[in-house]
């Protein structure tokens, strides 16, 4: 039994078709996750820099008047 070429060809430009989309859509994802990392290294900043206030004001002397 013969596989025509023709038919070859036909289900080979649809897995090249399917490839391009899955790629363009590992794109969009990794895009989406370089996002969300900046998110998560921004809010982490802002937790130490309000761990190191409260550690400030904790350490502080209290005026005694």
């Amino acid at each position: 039994m013969a596989i025509d070429v023709d038919t070859l060809k036909a289900e080979r430009d649809k897995l090249k078709d399917s490839l391009r989309e899955i790629e363009i859509e590992q794109r969009r994802l990794e895009a989406s996750i370089k996002g969300l990392r900046q998110q998560e290294l921004k809010v982490k900043r802002e937790i130490e820099a309000l761990a190191t206030l409260v550690e400030l004001s904790e350490t502080k002397p209290e005026k005694v008047e």
